[in-house]
């Protein structure tokens, strides 16, 4: 697979989002393909921390900026010639705390965006998420099942914004021919996640380094399919880069139920924690794990991190934060 690292088509890129979990790595990832980057966040739920190692280096500039807003988009000169619409609350505490944030983002933001890289000419490239599909009655999910969404559950704020803003980028390109495509990401993990956003792997990996019950919702029959995020990051640039309209899936194949999941992470941190059940969220999906075959066939794409080897990354970064007397024998 050719790498987008040594062969980044662009001079010069817009992240939105750029410091959070994700846009963070995009940030690094284009600045190591010798792209300059422009880091747009309000840092309502991202981090400036996320972004500190890359404020000195040559092409960056971090610019604090809410993209909902037509005023402060005005700061966006350019030129760019890529523009990644990654702003927006990913984690459920996050997007319940903030739901008018979480539906402005998605729909004035997206709008924005689209404006600033259509004016500059640029691709521009939405992330969108497994979400759109909802509790899925089809599975594996591709990218031609509409999803089963409720539109009115807590839910809704995060998952009908990614489907508006879909909407919006499929209808900017038919009518006014922006270069506009769409990423649809499933379960990504890795470093400089928040300990207690809520998700999964950060939520397991901070209660077994601290020695306290792992909280599995339900009985932990639900399923997910997780990515390392150097994969995802590899996968979203090559999207950006094919010109795509499709929405495109990208995500790991390793299904894993929510109670496996945390047991694995018992096992890799060696921690003594005990597993404890609570209530489960409503509008929970049953099952989900992306059907690739586009990505694979279109881009040659598919996750190259073996689960052990981005856990363990994971499990550092975290255990490098704070001291864990848990984990001491």
């Amino acid at each position: 697979m050719t790498s987008t690292t040594t062969h980044a088509p662009w001079r010069r890129a817009a992240v939105t989002g750029g410091a959070g979990f994700l846009g963070s790595h995009l940030c690094e990832r284009l600045l190591d393909s010798n792209v300059e980057v422009d880091c747009v966040d309000n840092l309502l739920s991202g981090s400036a921390g996320n972004v500190q190692h890359l404020v000195d280096r040559p092409g960056f500039r971090f610019l604090e900026c809410d993209v909902s807003s037509p005023d402060s988009v005005a700061m966006l000169d350019g030129p760019y010639d890529l523009v990644l619409h990654f702003a927006c609350p990913a984690s459920p505490a996050d997007y319940l705390r903030w739901p008018l944030e979480t539906l402005d983002v998605g729909s004035l933001g997206t709008r924005n965006m689209l404006a600033v890289a259509h004016r500059h000419g640029a691709r521009f490239l939405l992330a969108s998420t497994s979400e759109v599909y909802g509790d899925p009655l089809v599975h594996p999910q591709r990218e031609d099942y509409w999803g089963n969404v409720n539109p009115v559950g807590p839910r809704s704020v995060y998952d009908e914004s990614k489907r508006f803003s879909e909407a919006l980028v499929t209808a900017h390109a038919g009518t006014r021919g922006t270069d506009a495509g769409i990423v649809r990401m499933f379960n990504t993990y890795g470093p400089r996640m928040r300990a207690h956003d809520g998700r999964a792997v950060p939520t397991f990996v901070s209660q077994a380094l601290a020695g306290e019950p792992l909280t599995v919702a339900g009985d932990g029959s639900q399923t997910r399919s997780l990515c390392y995020v150097d994969d995802t990051v590899e996968g979203v640039l090559l999207v950006a880069a094919s010109h795509s309209v499709r929405p495109v899936n990208i995500g790991g194949g390793d299904e894993v139920t929510m109670l496996e999941l945390a047991r694995r992470v018992v096992a890799v941190t060696g921690s003594h924690s005990r597993i404890e059940f609570i209530e489960r969220p409503t509008d929970d999906p049953a099952r989900r794990r992306p059907d690739t075959t586009l990505a694979r066939e279109l881009l040659g794409w598919e996750p190259t991190v073996p689960w052990e080897d981005g856990i363990k990354r994971t499990i550092a970064h975290f255990a490098s934060l704070t001291e864990h007397p848990a984990l001491q024998s």
